[in-house]
């Protein structure tokens, strides 16, 4: 905690430092000295056993990076830099393996997708693809045709000379995203090889689960995605899908580069070695404290980017980010649970304050391999155990939806709030428990002296709060007693993974899920089918390594809704989906859906995006009024 303050003091003073040095001379000099910690490999031959092998070493590095700052009228010459904290530290930057917001995050403002998403309506719009249109094969299966502009470079940038260049082939010529970019990337994420959690969003292309399964009857030549020439890439579908020009906004289906991949498999996404085509490139990566991009300036729109520098911190507390946000040291950031009374009556805050529905839904997950939590007796008890009013209205006070289903308003399909699910009903809950202590023959303390009931978040001041509110109400109403740990970001992920040894997992975990592209698809289907989905409740596993037993009527009915095409059956097979996940499984206990509540700087113009990550791209900054402000 406090070298990672010791850094953001260290940022802000350099800020400072240069503007207070250029408000008395035309042109100075100044120089920061950046640690360039994991973020140097070299790569040199070694004599081993009388055999000259490669060796790579991973060292830490000081650059010296010089900037010329000319004064006048007492004003610096800087570049326009966007101040914002990440949360957490990126997993990963590599598209293949990113599942989190925080990777999400960067990976979209330095890499193009086929199609994205408007910021504010969701509606699919063009990006690489500048259009596309649905037809059928041979064999009557759903196609997808995508023709691609031809004017986006892949890049690669220096951060020690601070330069941006083309990334040229063997041969000398400039490289620009093609078809073949895309069908190798949509392959590497299906690639079993690649091991991408997020690969089973692409399996409604043709053969995409069995190749990723590992199916010895088909190879990654059999996945339905091919390039008719340079500019035009073709997927073939398993079933029809009218929303697949969304799965094609996704990272996971962006074009990726080949050979800098293969040259380093491990090390390419390194600052220095990271090959990009989107609007910013990797000047730092400074693992666990500072992650710094930088505009393109061969970027196809660059005269459209105005935010020339962009500064993001890896602060897990909101409030220490919430303070910086304060001292003028982040321009736009989270309010914390215990600041959002304070901020609402503050007449400036109150001003810089925004609240509105975001697309997530924020739920805790039942280890279904974990007794006592494989029987949905005991689950049922706990989802009715939770007053959700009271925690949106005393803790969390952002104005959040309760949730009794998963997906929230305005996805396709989704049931309106409290239409199914279970609602808070503590008698109904002390019953449920009693009907599983009666059926195991046991009393509430032996119960108790049973079952040490672990429920685990990541570290985050707003989870530890929701945690231990919850805590109370199962406590109160049930008599069950359960203790509380928290685990950093990525070890986190790891640990709830369906693979993780039983022994090893928690009973029950917080977490979220938020929309990819606004159809229940992404979410029943995606995150719960126990036979393509994450699945990280487990459900219908028996053995320790979560090897599924069957379907259920719940995993029946989304593959169902995937193949109607009809809409009014499709939003009434999700909606039976969900009633029976929330109701009969009691599988999960969801909690509420998202409020957007953060506070932003009135110098920093910016959207929030409905779906796949910030476009900073698209924000401007009043830089004269950020230095007036920060001086």
């Amino acid at each position: 905690m406090l070298e990672q303050k010791k850094t953001y003091l260290l940022i802000a003073g350099f800020v400072l430092a240069m503007l207070l040095v250029a408000c008395g001379a035309e042109t100075v000099e100044v120089t920061r000295v950046v640690p360039q910690e994991v973020t140097r490999v070299i790569t040199e031959e070694v004599e081993v056993g009388g055999e000259m092998v490669e060796v790579t070493r991973i060292v830490t590095e000081e650059i010296e990076v010089t900037r010329v700052v000319e004064g006048e009228d007492g004003a610096a010459e800087m570049p326009v830099t966007l101040n914002i904290n990440l949360g957490t530290e990126p997993p990963t930057l590599d598209p293949s393996l990113g599942t989190d917001n925080a990777s999400i995050d960067v990976i979209t403002n330095l890499f193009v997708m086929l199609t994205k998403f408007h910021p504010e309506t969701g509606e699919v719009q063009p990006y690489l693809a500048s259009e596309w249109e649905s037809g059928e094969d041979a064999e009557g299966n759903q196609t997808w045709t995508f023709h691609l502009r031809d004017d986006i470079p892949w890049v690669m940038y220096d951060p020690a000379g601070g330069e941006t260049a083309q990334v040229t082939d063997e041969e000398g010529n400039p490289r620009f995203v093609n078809a073949h970019d895309v069908v190798y990337g949509v392959k590497r994420t299906l690639d079993p090889a690649t091991a991408s959690d997020y690969a089973y969003t692409l399996y409604i292309v043709k053969n995409g689960q069995a190749v990723n399964a590992g199916e010895e009857a088909f190879s990654l030549d059999d996945v339905g995605v091919e390039a008719i020439d340079d500019t035009t890439v073709r997927f073939t579908l398993e079933n029809t899908a009218p929303y697949f020009p969304s799965i094609a906004g996704l990272w996971v289906a962006a074009p990726m580069p080949e050979w800098a991949i293969t040259e380093r498999p491990q090390r390419w996404i390194e600052p220095g070695f990271i090959v990009t085509n989107g609007a910013y490139v990797l000047d730092t990566w400074i693992h666990g404290s500072e992650l710094v991009l930088v505009k393109n300036p061969l970027w196809v729109n660059a005269g459209e980017v105005q935010i020339e520098r962009v500064e993001m911190l890896m602060i897990e507390e909101e409030s220490t980010a919430f303070a910086l946000y304060e001292n003028d040291e982040l321009d736009t950031a989270a309010v914390p649970l215990a600041e959002i009374d304070r901020v609402k009556a503050d007449p400036e805050m109150s001003e810089e304050y925004f609240n509105a529905p975001a697309p997530c839904t924020y739920y805790y997950g039942f280890n279904h391999q974990k007794a006592p939590f494989d029987d949905p007796l005991v689950r049922r008890a706990f989802v009715q155990a939770i007053d959700r009013e009271s925690l949106v209205e005393n803790v969390t006070k952002g104005g959040q939806i309760p949730a009794t289903s998963f997906a929230p308003p305005g996805i396709f399909g989704a049931p309106q709030p409290g239409e199914v699910g279970l609602q808070f009903d503590p008698e109904a809950a002390q019953a449920s428990l009693q009907e599983y202590l009666d059926q195991e023959g046991m009393t509430l303390e032996e119960f108790n002296d049973t079952y040490e009931i672990l429920l685990m978040h990541n570290t985050g001041e707003g989870h530890a709060r929701i945690a231990a509110a919850i805590q109370q109400m199962w406590q109160d109403a049930l008599g069950v007693n359960i203790s509380v740990e928290n685990q950093e970001w990525q070890v986190f992920l790891d640990t709830i993974e369906k693979d993780t040894p039983v022994e090893q997992a928690p009973h029950i975990y917080r977490t979220a899920w938020c929309a990819d592209y606004a159809d229940e698809n992404n979410w029943v289907h995606e995150v719960f089918n126990s036979q393509v989905g994450a699945n990280s409740l487990r459900r219908n596993c028996e053995d320790p390594n979560c090897e599924v037993i069957g379907t259920s009527r719940f995993d029946e009915l989304t593959v169902e809704a995937q193949q109607v095409e009809d809409p009014e059956q499709r939003a009434e097979l999700y909606r039976e989906a969900e009633r029976i996940l929330a109701e009969e499984e009691a599988a999960y206990a969801p909690i509420y859906h998202y409020t957007t509540v953060r506070v932003t700087k009135p110098w920093l113009s910016r959207n929030y995006p409905l779906l796949n990550g910030l476009d900073i791209f698209n924000w401007t900054i009043d830089w004269d009024a950020k230095l007036d402000a920060i001086q």
